[in-house]
């Protein structure tokens, strides 16, 4: 078995005359969460489809599970699982029956009443799918994406439209799936979730990977100063430092262990993305990226 479950080399997509990606390598281990950020029209969803198998390239080298996701069969179809950003709706059917009914096409499943127990749906089981609230929908999707028991699941923003609780309970399975060796590729602008997940994060930005490593680091997180605040002489106080310990025992010391509204904070993940993609882009968005998005889940096997 290769050391990856996804290696990319020089992948390129062109749209008329524009690179949407270019020449972008990557490498996701086997059993790791691995997750991609950019801005809205940054090359996400067009990678990602490329990596699925359902968007062709124009250039670079493309290896998911060990064959070329453009020309891989049934076979390979059914080891990959998918949570698309929109998907289309069954909406006379139960959620029990379309468990059932995917269950059926897949080589390899789970099974599908333990599945909606997971997602959070155990109490709608019987119900028509067409009268469930936006955020159990979205539940519907993610036990799709996961009936066939896949060794590598695509996530594009799972969690939309879903509740507190249902988020927690949504990592809750993430976590558990990752321990059982599933690869995942997760896709979200909620950056609390890629902090909560993610072994390791790309940031990519017009179709090129600007940083990789894991969360606490990317971009030199771990490296970047703090901002300490306190309050002296009735004024707000601010400094950035390399050195926010140092700093702050020499507050400590200076006003005899009575700092007023001290705090210190460090580089968020948010911060450090916002800084590295220059804050643009959101409304950038790649012509065609996601016609085929609906369909993605009814052809995978």
């Amino acid at each position: 078995m290769s050391e990856t479950a996804v290696h990319v080399r020089g992948l390129v997509k062109r749209y008329g005359g524009r690179r949407v990606v270019d020449g972008l390598d990557l490498d996701i281990a086997h059993g790791e969460v691995f997750a991609l950020l950019g801005p809205n029209g940054a090359g996400k969803t067009t990678s990602v489809e490329i990596l699925e198998g359902y968007r062709t390239r124009d250039g670079g080298s493309v290896r998911v599970l060990g064959e070329d996701p453009g020309t891989a069969g049934r076979v390979w179809r059914g080891r990959i699982g998918i949570v698309a950003q929109s998907a289309g709706d069954a909406s006379e059917l139960t959620v029990r029956e379309v468990l059932r009914h995917f269950a059926a096409v897949y080589p390899r499943r789970r099974d599908p009443e333990t599945v909606i127990e997971q997602v959070g749906l155990g109490d709608h089981a019987g119900k028509r799918i067409g009268r469930l609230s936006g955020g159990q929908r979205r539940r519907v999707d993610v036990a799709l994406g996961i009936i066939g028991d896949p060794d590598l699941l695509f996530l594009d923003e799972p969690t939309t439209g879903f509740d507190p609780q249902a988020r927690v309970r949504f990592w809750q399975l993430i976590r558990r799936l990752s321990a059982e060796g599933t690869t995942i590729l997760l896709t979200t602008h909620y950056l609390d979730e890629v902090e909560a997940l993610a072994d390791r994060v790309a940031v990519i930005d017009r179709g090129r990977l600007k940083a990789v490593g894991d969360p606490a680091t990317l971009g030199g997180r771990a490296d970047a100063g703090a901002v300490v605040t306190w309050r002296e002489g009735g004024r707000l106080m601010e400094v950035q430092t390399p050195d926010p310990d140092r700093f702050v025992a020499e507050l400590v010391r200076k006003n005899s262990g009575d700092v007023p509204d001290l705090s210190v904070r460090r580089p968020s993940l948010e911060d450090t993305y916002l800084r590295m993609i220059g804050g643009h882009g959101d409304s950038d968005h790649v012509i065609g990226g996601h016609e085929e998005s609906g369909r993605r889940r009814q052809e995978a096997v």
